[in-house]
């Protein structure tokens, strides 16, 4: 029987996101005067080590004479540490301890912090391979051992020499210095691993270049915990996201490219080949032709609440899930919204033009207290049942009409009929979602019903008004002022024109599509979408998913994890269950839900499973896609 692969696993901006010795300075030189010259120096010559321009030797005794460090500090050190593993490693801390007499740390750092590191993934001490402090008799470090051949240039291929392992040995690291392993001979298989630090003179002579341990051991199919390294799932993010979902993205260890606008039809057909995760706003379209190029895309997240930008009913077809944030931003659009009815009723937005233009015009003529007055809100969702409750709080007179039953909420009237609605209120605020029949929801028919020198305001989707309506009932008086946000179309970026017959018109307010944008409702968004993307990726739940059925699935123990995704149609279950127990495959729990479009079945079985069975299940009529899970 063949000996079992060794890995060999550098510690500094490998097993750590960080150069160890570059921490320790920041602790030893806290209230040095020269502290961030220090600091600098040392990470310079750390490069200049890891890179092989310079002696090792030399580099480690100019970086020791800066820090003047002591071993009291050493434990300050691995505390911070701690918190710095890096993210693919933490991952697959299972792995780490099942294999724990084939994994070796080699490493020019020092085993005084190495070993408290990396014995919580259950490495064995004498695993691991470093350089030692001298200490004096204060606990000053003053040296290092030079009997140690890791303190030299080449260290680590001689060390490894000495060992004599037996096997495959796969060195995994980051610098020049875990290249000569294998140049020496001795490692079959150089990793540059560049999940935190890319060299080009290091990747350019590896045998493989790995962005997470994730891809070392998916090519080397020795990965449990994950059917597809992380690395390998490309994610783009369009429109200026706010840059937390970026670093969510990132520490999940996808692949993430951002851009900052919106991208066109064709345009985004190209790009969206190798993508497996899109996240957008409202500009980007997700047309049915974009998604005919999408043949990689597993899902897609809508940063913001609509998602009538996205044809949902392909993704469907294509088992493509679809998230969005309901929540996130309500607060933010609901506080714009009274300001907005405030500023409305004091003729606010004419006076401010006026005094820029040089005006005094101190009158009070046309200008009112939203005290008493009756607001009326089309849709009664999350934003506009929490604008019921602010403007009620204000003094307004709230009455609400939707299509849904819905809960009144404090002293808010239920009206039954939009046209009620409109004839009975001072100020109308609509706040319904973007689906095509709400297309000139307020026309010109609906404009007239309203109240002579009411207020509107949109702050929904742009199609749900009529904009030539909305221009002549404000031109005539009919209306007294209103506030619009959204628009039948917007520019796809910040240097694009902004074009609207609206423009110019007294008492309104035109706003670029920031009812959500507020820094905390961007930052809430970004936090909550990339978890609903990340959390279906990996255990295949759906809670929240917009398009597919919602399920919410416990955590996967001990099991294979397959997802099934099928047209609605009779009999698919029945068909699963008897191509598992065809192969003897024993069910654990199963879960299923289907909505008017597609079935969702979970299976997870307690077994190995062949790629027999694996090809059957997808070979069932009506499957749209199919995907394992460890």
């Amino acid at each position: 029987m063949s000996s079992p692969k060794k890995f060999v696993i550098d510690f500094d901006s490998t097993f750590t996101r960080v150069e160890a010795l570059d921490i320790l300075g920041e602790i030893s030189l806290e209230n040095d005067p020269e502290r961030e010259q220090k600091l600098k120096a040392i990470k310079d010559i750390t490069d200049q080590g890891m890179g092989g321009t310079v002696d090792f030797r030399e580099s480690l005794e100019k970086r020791l004479e800066i820090l003047k460090a002591n071993k009291s500090q050493i434990a300050d050190l691995v505390d911070s540490l701690k918190n710095y593993v890096s993210k693919s490693f933490d991952r697959n801390r299972e792995f780490l301890e099942d294999n724990a007499d084939d994994i070796f740390i080699l490493s020019n750092g020092f085993k005084d912090f190495i070993i408290p590191i990396v014995g919580q993934y259950g490495i064995k001490p004498e695993n691991v391979f470093a350089n030692e402090f001298v200490y004096d008799e204060s606990g000053a470090i003053v040296d290092f051992n030079r009997d140690n051949p890791l303190s030299v240039n080449k260290g680590k291929a001689e060390t490894l020499k000495r060992l004599n392992l037996e096997g495959d040995i796969y060195m995994i690291g980051d610098g020049y210095t875990d290249y000569e392993v294998k140049e020496s001979g001795i490692a079959n298989k150089f990793y540059a691993f560049t999940e935190n630090v890319h060299r080009d003179n290091v990747a350019e002579k590896a045998d493989h270049i790995a962005l997470s341990l994730d891809e070392i051991l998916y090519v080397n199919k020795l990965n449990k915990k994950f059917s597809y390294p992380k690395s390998r799932i490309k994610v783009l993010l369009l429109e200026n996201i706010h840059p937390i979902g970026e670093q969510i993205l990132r520490d999940e260890g996808y692949q993430v490219e951002v851009v900052s606008s919106a991208m066109g039809e064709d345009e985004l057909c190209e790009k969206i080949k190798t993508v497996s995760i899109i996240g957008i706003r409202s500009k980007t379209q997700i047309t049915k032709k974009v998604l005919e190029n999408a043949n990689r895309l597993l899902a897609i997240g809508a940063f913001c609440i609509g998602t009538n930008q996205i044809d949902l009913v392909t993704c469907q077809e294509k088992g493509i899930a679809v998230f969005n944030a309901p929540f996130s931003n309500t607060r933010s659009v609901v506080e714009m919204a009274i300001a907005e009815i405030i500023f409305l009723m004091r003729n606010f937005p004419d006076k401010v033009h006026s005094m820029h233009q040089g005006k005094w015009d101190k009158s009070a003529k046309g200008s009112f207290e939203i005290r008493g007055k009756k607001l009326g809100i089309v849709g009664y969702g999350n934003i506009g049942a929490q604008l019921s409750v602010l403007a009620e709080n204000m003094g307004m007179n709230v009455f609400y009409f939707d299509a849904v039953e819905k809960l009144a909420l404090g002293n808010a009237t239920k009206l039954e009929s939009l046209e009620e609605l409109l004839r009975t209120c001072d100020v109308v605020s609509l706040h319904v979602d973007g689906r095509k029949e709400n297309k000139d929801l307020i026309d010109a028919r609906h404009i007239k019903m309203m109240k002579k020198g009411s207020y509107l305001l949109n702050l929904s989707r742009g199609h749900v008004v009529e904009i030539e309506a909305l221009k002549d009932a404000v031109e005539s008086g009919h209306l007294a002022g209103c506030a619009v946000d959204v628009f039948p179309e917007e520019p796809k970026n910040n240097s694009e024109p902004f074009v609207s017959p609206l423009k110019g018109l007294k008492n309104t307010i035109l706003t670029p599509h920031i009812g959500g944008s507020t820094l905390e409702a961007q930052e809430n968004i970004a936090n909550f979408v990339p978890g609903k993307i990340m959390d279906y990726v990996n255990t295949g739940n759906t809670y929240n998913s917009v398009n597919f059925p919602n399920l919410q699935l416990p955590f996967l123990l001990d099991a294979h994890r397959l997802i099934h995704v099928h047209e609605n149609s009779p009999g698919v279950l029945a068909k699963i269950n008897q191509i598992l127990a065809d192969f003897e495959i024993n069910i654990v729990g199963q879960y299923l839900k289907t909505n008017e479009k597609i079935g969702y079945v979970i299976t997870d079985i307690d077994k190995a499973y062949s790629k027999e069975a694996i090809e059957a299940l997808k070979a069932i009529k009506g499957t749209i896609r199919f995907r394992v899970l460890y």
